[in-house]
Parts: structure tokens; sequence; C-alpha cells
């Protein structure tokens, strides 16, 4: 009984040593990492970091966030965020976020509100962090922005992995349920109310390819951009109207992409309706477009649904030979 008390104490003065030892690394590498940000010019601060948890978990919150990026003009303020990891388990982690937070940019002041935020992330265990899973579930978010307008969603879920035997490439799903558009945008899209004023779902699976990893330097260097985009389908239903999209890019190192992707459009006519509506199309206009892609939807054998292929190349996409204007740039900032 004497040698079984011993080893107990042993084994608990053992744990104890490396559960102090862990929740210090933990906690004085966050503040190193503060104090570089800091040294680098950022506006890196808290108004406490403590971690807790003893005997099982390392758990740390900061209290009194702020961070800013002088090159992007963006900054986060948050009351508090905590990350929380099983102490035999570090590399994977609980994000907490609260239930109201700001972000800055160059043009425009965030408020985001919701109920729940949370996110699973597992690293790499090596020293740079590398990111190889993550799943973040979002319920009751608004953000509403200093520039007079606001955007909802039910739910939400942005997953993402690495992508198996490829390097510095990864999956990602999100998924939007009641997804209620920017209230600026929904009063120039939709003038005349015909549609609800939210998205049945919006939803995207799709792999991306960067130069780099996404790692703690990806936050403290440079970003990571993408080479290349593989859209396994995009889907978009708002009402009666349903939009879907598939294919490949390839992204040169100044963003510009190149490559097909295939547009899927049910019940096409009524967009063309409503982007008369809103005035982005003028009524002669519209019907000229509306008789070309009615030939082409005929080909198909349903004339409700389009099915057209955009082609991107040199700066800019096509229908065809048909040119229908710049491409969009991919970069990150």
């Amino acid at each position: 009984m004497r040698i079984l008390i011993v080893a107990i104490l042993i084994a608990a003065t053992g744990w104890s040593g490396y559960w102090w030892f862990g929740a210090s690394t933990v906690e004085n590498g966050l503040k190193d990492w503060f104090a570089e940000r800091h040294a680098d010019g950022w506006v890196a601060e808290y108004d406490t970091l403590e971690t807790h948890g003893f005997p099982n978990r390392f758990d740390t919150t900061i209290d009194g966030l702020m961070l800013a990026d002088p090159a992007t003009g963006l900054a986060w303020r948050a009351p508090f965020f905590q990350i929380l990891a099983l102490s035999y388990q570090p590399g994977h982690i609980i994000a907490a976020w609260p239930q109201e937070q700001t972000v800055q940019t160059p043009l425009e002041t965030i408020t985001i509100e919701n109920e729940t935020m949370r996110g699973s992330v597992v690293f790499s265990p090596t020293k740079n962090f590398e990111l190889q899973r993550m799943n973040t579930e979002l319920s009751a978010l608004r953000v509403a922005s200093d520039r007079d307008w606001d955007a909802e969603m039910s739910s939400g879920q942005l997953a993402i992995r690495q992508t198996t035997a490829r390097a510095n490439a990864y999956d990602i799903f999100i998924e939007g349920i009641g997804v209620k558009p920017a209230s600026d945008v929904l009063d120039r899209v939709d003038p005349l109310e015909k549609l609800p004023n939210s998205f049945e779902t919006l939803r995207a699976d799709f792999t991306v390819g960067f130069d780099a990893p996404w790692d703690r330097f990806a936050i403290e260097q440079q970003r990571p951009q993408p080479t290349s985009i593989a859209f396994k389908t995009v889907q978009a239903t708002w009402g009666h109207l349903d939009l879907r999209l598939a294919g490949e890019l390839d992204i040169d190192a100044a963003g510009r992409p190149s490559g097909t992707l295939t547009i899927k459009a049910k019940n096409w006519r009524d967009m063309i309706g409503i982007a008369v509506d809103s005035g982005t199309l003028g009524p002669d206009l519209a019907k000229t477009i509306e008789r070309g892609l009615g030939a082409l939807a005929g080909l198909s054998g349903n004339a409700q649904t389009l099915d057209i292929p955009l082609t991107f190349r040199d700066g800019g996409v096509y229908m065809g030979f048909v040119p229908l204007g710049p491409a969009p740039v991919f970069r990150l900032r």
C-alpha cells in the first residue's frame, strides 16, 4: 500500500509539473507573439492573458483584445477571445469568439453579433503550426456596417482541410442557411421585392491551391496567394431562382485566372427581369440578351434552364467569342 501511495504521489507531482510547464509555455508563447507583432509596427494590445484548466486543460482567455495590421489597414477588437485545448493534445484547439466584436477596414467599421461562433482547429505538431483542418460553426449571425448596411445569417459552417497528397492545397466547404444579403444590396437588386429577403441556401465546395502553406507565418508575414481553384459545386437558391457553378481555374502570379467555369441557371429569364427592375440592364439590351440566351437554352432541351461555359483568359471573361468584361483578380492582402 505504501508503494502504491508513493507511486500516486510521484505521478501527481509529475503531471502537475507537466501542466505548469505546458501552461507557462502556452501563455508565454502568446505574450511573446503579441510583443513581436508590436515590434513589427502592429497595434497588439490586451488587458489580461491567463491560462487555467488544471489538470486536464490549457484554457487561455485574452481579455480586452485589439489587433491592427498597418500593412493591410485591417483591425479587430474583441472583449475576449478564448483558446481551449486538452493538456494531452495541445495541437487540437477550440477557439471561441465573443457575441459581439468589431472589424475595421480602410473603408468602414463592421460590428459582428452572434449567438454562437466557435471553431475546432488542428495544427501540425511543429513550431510553424501549419493548419491541418478546421471546422467553424455560426448561428444567429448579424453584421452591421457604419456605412448603413447590415446582413444576417441563421446558421453557417466553414470547413477546411489539407488536400491529401497535394502540397499547399486545401479542401474548403462553406454553407449558409437563411442568408440575408446586405440591406443596400437587396434594395438595389430587388427593388420591387419579388423575391424573399434571404437565400434559402448558399453552398460552395471547392479546392484551392496556394504558393505557401497556411501557418503562423501566413499571419505574421505574408498571406499565401492562390495558384488554382477547382469548384466542385457552388449553389445559390433564392426563392424560385437557382444558380450553380463548377469548373477549374489556374491563377497566375498577378492573380489573373485562366480556365473554364460552367454556369447553370434555373428560371434565368426571371433573373434578367430582376436585373431590368433594378436598373442594372436596360429593357432593349435585356431583350437582346434574352433572345441570345434563349437560343443557347433551347440547345439543352430545357428552355427554363441555362447551361453555359464561361472562359477566363488574358484578364477577361468570355462567353464563346463574346467578351463579358474583366475577370476578377484573386489576390489576398
